[in-house]
């Protein structure tokens, strides 16, 4: 099976879609494939589906819906000129892939063919290779993870509460996996190379601080020095504006660093992440800018 998450929802097996049209059961598959290999209570699919006040007939509707999403399933392992016997390891039965449980419902399937659960695990190692310091790798992991997204999580499922919660959280995951890989490019001294990612991201997200951080810190680096405080000064009327509040105190720091380091373009390159100040600038500064990435 194929089951995709990030973007538009697909779950396929022998090539044959098992996507209910209905929105319901297309609820319940999506979070049984969120949560693959695991058990789903019974009552968390009925919270998702009907929220905090579920019809009586709501464990019965479950059951159909769980029944038609068997059909899908079957119709998917059996099409037609596939010699192979169901049943087998091969072949299962509708049945034994969404298998019932005691209480719930559990898609029995590898978590490693869900593009969700893939994303987190090389979003984990590419963290990691961040932390020890090795950026190239983290850089090359962090983009395969983001590659697999096709758009926002989940859609076109309409979403409950549980859901919605689990959408967030791996939105958040995406951000979080962005910032990252930027950071290591930009310690590889890749700024010039991710101004026009940034430009756009910026751009995208105009509340975003650490984003328009890394974008000030790719500008100077790049000897765009009065385009760098540009960038904060758009910053700072923006949150004024939308949400009453001043930058960060990092941001600020930035920016301040940056005007006190007055320095030409061809010193800035050495104020690159991980690099020491330059004779002449200010340390703060190149401190400054390293917190930025």
């Amino acid at each position: 099976m194929q089951v995709k998450l990030l973007g538009p929802f697909v779950a396929q097996e022998h090539h044959g879609s098992i996507v209910p049209s209905a929105a319901k059961p297309r609820q319940i598959l999506a979070l049984l494939a969120l949560r693959a290999g695991g058990v789903v209570t019974a009552a968390t699919l009925m919270e998702e589906v009907w929220g905090d006040r579920p019809p009586r007939s709501a464990p019965t509707t479950l059951q159909t819906y769980v029944l038609k999403l068997r059909r899908l399933l079957e119709q998917a392992l059996t099409a037609p000129g596939d010699p192979r016997p169901t049943g087998t390891a091969d072949r299962p039965h509708a049945k034994e892939v969404l298998v019932t449980r005691h209480g719930g419902y559990q898609l029995a399937i590898e978590p490693d063919v869900v593009d969700a659960r893939e994303f987190e695990r090389l979003q984990e190692i590419g963290q990691a290779a961040f932390a020890a310091g090795d950026f190239a790798a983290a850089s090359t992991l962090l983009g395969q993870a983001l590659a697999l997204w096709r758009g926002p999580a989940l859609v076109d499922v309409r979403t409950g509460r549980v859901l919605e919660i689990e959408v967030l959280r791996l939105e958040e995951a995406r951000m979080t996996a962005l910032e990252s890989r930027i950071a290591a490019d930009l310690r590889l001294g890749r700024h010039g190379g991710v101004l026009s990612e940034l430009a756009a991201l910026s751009a995208q997200h105009p509340l975003h601080e650490g984003l328009h951080a890394q974008y000030m810190a790719a500008q100077y680096t790049s000897g765009r020095v009065w385009q760098a405080l540009q960038t904060y000064q758009r910053l700072r009327h923006t949150l004024g504006v939308e949400l009453g509040i001043e930058p960060s105190v990092p941001v600020r720091r930035l920016y301040e660093s940056m005007v006190a380091a007055d320095v030409s373009p061809d010193v800035a390159p050495g104020l690159l992440p991980g690099v020491p100040s330059l004779p002449g600038v200010p340390s703060q500064a190149g401190q400054a800018l390293r917190s930025a990435v």
